[in-house]
């Protein structure tokens, strides 16, 4: 290994550690997100060239562990306490005399607090030794967790070494020991991503931010923890070997010198009387938040204090947490509307006479999907309990049983879309209804964005902005009607000049010679992606055929089976599919699917195709296999036949060297295919 390589792979984690700490801790960005993913791709080409370099604090390595089978357990050096509530004023004011009887001071002395917004997400510790971060795990029973560090890595936030060289000066000694702890948690944007996302795959959705960050964490897999984009706030130290603290407030300071993400809205009271005014400024001032707080954390700001006083039971004798009233109240519901989602998604909602919670009037109210209105036994007529947490979208808590009268109706899902008419399907083992109506005016957006995608039809320069321009032009409300568009009616819409439209055109136009597995897939029936509509194609040939197949022929296709079957079956059945075919037909679209030579010279051989093609397009390449009997894969395993590198081919061709599969070039795989 040259002698510069370990020296430049240093520059870049440390240039990285910044651009992550000013990104994620201090809001304040400095590189542009290309030049970041400049950096990371330099970082990773050195580590996987030279793996001896890679450091366990290195940015490459925030995901990388293997999916665990189980959480380990973790023991806090020092235990994590959990605080008493106090419920109001008169409570906050009791806990203040019981610090200064335990201090042996005068009832009307002042003792100087720390005054921290509670956050409402999952409590957790890091250990770092010699500034690396060594092991996170959650609070648990306060004396051993639950070991998360490879998820924890995850959270950008979480520097994975200290200090982080971000300007924060670096001039506080680093302990050679120490336990960072703090609250891990969710913005409300994150949330409503996430929960959207769920009920777009079928899985039952997060009741509040608070259930969605413990459940990201405790992901058995970290690459699942990594596509939800948690933060932590950090607000105390538990074990430190070489550093000694005098007050909180410099805590604070301090995990913030060392690039931890420490919360802004802190605020020293010299007396009780000033806790309480702060505490009740923020009493409206929290619904601003992007992130949700359930209260306030008072600490006595002495450490020297916090000693004397100790902790009694499991809980400090020094801190208490404020809680302020829960944002609850009652109505009656008077209908349950079922919403359709930009993915076809059925979601039913409380329509309910108009309330007031935490300042807000609420009329509406997520019931998430129909299990969920089952569990909570929500009827028509129901008095419920609502709650509204910052600026997420309100939710019944529970019934009001004892309020019934008789004359209450229960919910039933719909079987037909209440915008299009079409069929509803519910895919076994999931927990959100579906509309199947291909032009279904609830869907449309996402309909023409996957029909026009690269992977379906790949119409090139017709991209979502145009498509919403489109829709709102009430130029489109199928797939098939993209293909009546003309010159003229692009030019009229706006940021269209004539070149764009005429290429959109001449896109749309080449469309119309995609193979028949492209067309499959661009219908978009669930549960069918690239390979089951290519799969499908070779077995039926004609979309005529494919629409005309029982579920049990269906069945028998390669990469479908019942599930597959019954949603294909059900998604041909409906009338506005049969519709838009007939379009789709008359407008010249009516491909043949591939003839496939089960005698061919891959018959039952797996082939993958790796590097840079240059005389082929990848699609084209595995067509050629398929035609000849064989199998595209993209993964090299000791079943592969034959790998086919084209330039800059990487680990998939080093895999199949180590292997000791059968590698060709891209000319020779020609020259075998056609020897003419």
């Amino acid at each position: 290994m040259p002698h510069n390589i370990a020296d430049e792979a240093d520059v870049l984690r440390r240039k990285l550690d910044r651009a992550d700490y000013l990104y994620y801790v201090k809001d304040q960005p400095d590189i542009s997100d290309a030049e970041y993913d400049k950096l990371m791709r330099r970082l990773q080409e050195l580590e996987q060239t030279y793996p001896s370099i890679i450091t366990p604090d290195s940015p490459t390595q925030r995901v990388g562990a293997t999916v665990q089978s189980e959480l380990a357990p973790h023991t806090h050096i020092v235990p994590m306490l959990s605080l008493q509530n106090a419920m109001g004023e008169d409570e906050l004011r009791a806990f203040d005399q019981r610090v200064k009887r335990f201090l042996g001071l005068d009832p009307d002395s002042d003792v100087e607090y720390v005054c921290e917004l509670k956050f409402d997400g999952l409590a957790v510790s890091l250990t770092y030794v010699d500034g690396v971060l060594a092991a996170g795990a959650t609070r648990g029973d306060g004396t051993v967790g639950e070991n998360i560090t490879a998820n924890l890595k995850t959270v950008k936030s979480v520097p994975l070494r200290i200090p982080v060289e971000a300007g924060t000066g670096g001039t506080d000694p680093i302990p050679s020991t120490v336990e960072v702890r703090g609250e891990v948690i969710l913005f409300h944007e994150e949330f409503r991503r996430i929960n959207e996302d769920r009920e777009q795959s079928g899985e039952p959705t997060f009741a509040n931010p608070r259930n969605a960050a413990a459940g990201s964490l405790r992901q058995l897999d970290p690459n699942i923890t990594a596509k939800r984009r948690l933060n932590m706030f950090c607000y105390g130290i538990g074990a430190c070997e070489g550093r000694a603290f005098v007050t909180q407030h410099e805590i604070l300071s301090i995990l913030e010198s060392w690039g931890f993400r420490v919360n802004p809205n802190v605020c020293v009271c010299a007396t009780i009387d000033d806790v309480c005014e702060y505490i009740a400024g923020w009493a409206e001032k929290k619904e601003t938040l992007p992130y949700d707080i359930d209260g306030m954390v008072v600490k006595v700001n002495s450490l020297t204090l916090q000693s004397e006083l100790g902790a009694v039971a499991r809980s400090p004798r020094w801190a208490v947490a404020f809680k302020y009233p829960a944002q609850q109240a009652t109505t009656v519901v008077t209908e349950i509307r079922v919403q359709v989602g930009r993915t076809g998604a059925l979601t039913p909602v409380a329509i309910m006479e108009p309330v007031e919670v935490g300042g807000v009037t609420v009329s509406r109210a997520t019931l998430h999907n129909e299990d969920e209105v089952r569990r909570k036994d929500v009827r028509v007529g129901d008095t419920v309990v609502v709650q509204r947490a910052g600026e997420v979208i309100p939710e019944v808590v529970e019934v009001v049983a004892e309020k019934r009268t008789g004359d209450e109706v229960e919910f039933v899902m719909p079987d037909h879309c209440p915008v299009c008419g079409a069929d509803v399907e519910r895919a076994e083992g999931e927990a959100v209804a579906r509309c199947v109506g291909i032009a279904c005016p609830a869907k449309i957006r996402e309909t023409m964005i996957h029909f026009t995608s690269r992977g379906a039809m790949d119409i090139d320069g017709v991209g979502p902005a145009l498509i919403d321009q489109l829709i709102a032009a009430n130029l489109i409300g199928d797939p098939a009607d993209i293909y009546s568009l003309t010159v003229e009616q692009l030019c009229a819409l706006d940021r269209m000049g004539s070149k764009s439209a005429e290429n959109a055109v001449a896109a749309i136009e080449k469309s119309k010679q995609a193979p028949l597995s492209r067309l499959i897939y661009a219908l978009g029936i669930r549960h069918v992606g690239e390979r089951t509509a290519a799969a499908l194609a070779r077995h039926f040939t004609t979309i005529d055929a494919l629409a005309a197949a029982s579920e049990n022929e269906l069945a028998e296709v390669p990469d479908a089976g019942p599930v597959v079957a019954d949603s294909i079956a059900r998604f041909f059945r409906q009338d506005e599919t049969k519709r838009v075919l007939e379009k789709l037909r008359a407008a010249g679209i009516d491909p043949r699917g591939e003839s496939r030579d089960e005698s061919g010279m891959f018959a039952g051989q797996s082939v993958v195709f790796t590097g840079a093609l240059e005389r082929l397009t990848r699609d084209q390449a595995e067509a050629i296999v398929r035609r000849l009997g064989g199998s595209p894969s993209s993964s090299v395993s000791k079943n592969t036949s034959l790998v086919v590198a084209g330039e800059k081919a990487g680990s998939k061709l080093e895999k199949a060297t180590s292997l000791g599969v059968k590698v060709m070039s891209e000319g020779e795989f020609l020259e075998m295919v056609d020897p003419r």
